[in-house]
């Protein structure tokens, strides 16, 4: 049962335990912003008490963030530009150059302290024709400078804006790259093996299809494919314990999915699904079918997940394991918990915080999230 907020003023700094199992040695306690002076109140959800740090303000439509080994954080935003912070509270500085508007993820190279390379995404808006595009780009970090920025992969053309197109990224255990591309078109284009749209792209580091591809040497599928059926799956992450990468995605009304990708799964949209039509009549009546993956975890009615990812830190007992989604409808972060003994269940916590657009386990140990609408960057500190 969720309980109400409790000041309790000026408490001392030792209140913040340092638990053990940080994610990373390298990282002490207070790596990327100090601790809160005067703290925040204390929240309570069902099994962990915490308090919600606000780090920064006045964010431009934050969508992807990434951290760097050296103690800065990352944010991209909607307009192009990657905020730096390197924890100063209120203080970013632009990275050089500014990127295309529709910049979407960030994600570090599993190697970044020896290649130095950064990928992004953008969604690249309509053109005079009517073509649109999601791309994978990588550029090296040096200081405050992108180098080196080149094109790997464009899926499309497309037709249709893609203000809400995830475009996630995330790496596996062996260091492949997956790409989201979300729905265009037709919604049959997501079963279409020769489309692009509803699917999950594996790539090479450098951007090149590998050869175990589940599609590869077919004449009639896209051999970077390695997922389809999605409708518009908005976060990838890697699972903390297992070499499996994880997604979620929007439903039509209601029927958001929390889904394990498999090699040459189908997701099942517009087949399977448990989302309606707005007017509340069938997709289709079917929420399985033979051929089709089932989701994990689905959220009727919808809270239009955003960026997840699982807390792979000791830091918060009650939480390891967990999953933290951002909720763009409920305007709140979302704790799933018991997918891993088939008895998912929910509880929200930060109710108005804003449009939880990302959502990372920090190599600090720490949770951190940013809001669109509300321009925030928040960390969740163990009570």
């Amino acid at each position: 049962m969720k309980q109400p907020l409790r000041n309790i003023g000026l408490l001392p700094i030792f209140f913040f335990i340092i638990l053990s199992g940080c994610q990373s040695e390298t990282f002490d306690a207070e790596h990327y912003f100090p601790m809160p002076d005067p703290m925040p109140e204390i929240v309570s959800s069902e099994v962990q008490e915490f308090v919600a740090d606000t780090l920064l303000t006045g964010l431009n439509r934050p969508w992807g963030m990434e951290f760097l080994p050296d103690g800065r954080i990352l944010i991209a935003q909607r307009n192009g530009t990657i905020q730096i912070t390197n924890g100063v509270r209120d203080q970013t500085v632009a990275m050089e150059p500014h990127l295309p508007e529709g910049l979407r993820d960030l994600r570090i190279h599993p190697d970044f302290e020896e290649t130095g390379w950064l990928y992004f995404s953008v969604y690249v808006e309509p053109d005079e024709e009517g073509h649109a595009y999601s791309k994978l780009m990588r550029g090296t970090v040096e200081g405050d400078q992108l180098r080196n920025i080149e094109e790997l992969y464009a899926a499309g053309p497309v037709r249709g804006g893609g203000g809400w197109t995830g475009s996630r990224i995330a790496f596996d255990r062996e260091g492949y790259l997956y790409f989201a591309v979300g729905i265009r078109g037709e919604r049959m284009n997501s079963q279409d093996l020769l489309h692009h749209s509803g699917k999950t792209m594996r790539l090479h580091d450098d951007g090149s299809i590998p050869e175990d591809n589940p599609f590869v040497g077919r004449d009639d599928a896209l051999p970077e494919i390695y997922s389809y059926g999605h409708r518009e799956h908005q976060a990838l992450v890697p699972h903390p314990e297992r070499d499996e990468i994880w997604s979620n995605e929007h439903g039509e009304f209601g029927g958001d999915e929390l889904n394990r990708l498999e090699k040459g799964g189908n997701y099942g949209w517009p087949l399977a699904t448990y989302s309606l039509e707005y007017d509340s009549t069938y997709v289709t009546p079917d929420t399985l079918l033979d051929g089709t993956v089932p989701p994990v975890h689905h959220w009727t009615p919808s809270i239009s997940p955003s960026g997840m990812d699982f807390n792979r830190s000791r830091r918060y007992e009650g939480w390891y394991g967990d999953l933290f989604v951002g909720s763009l409808r409920q305007r709140l972060l979302n704790r799933t918990f018991g997918y891993e003994d088939g008895d998912p269940q929910d509880e929200h916590l930060l109710p108005h915080i804003g449009r939880v657009r990302q959502v990372r386990s920090a190599p600090d140990g720490f949770i951190y999230f940013v809001t669109e609408d509300t321009g925030l960057l928040v960390r969740l500190l163990p009570a």
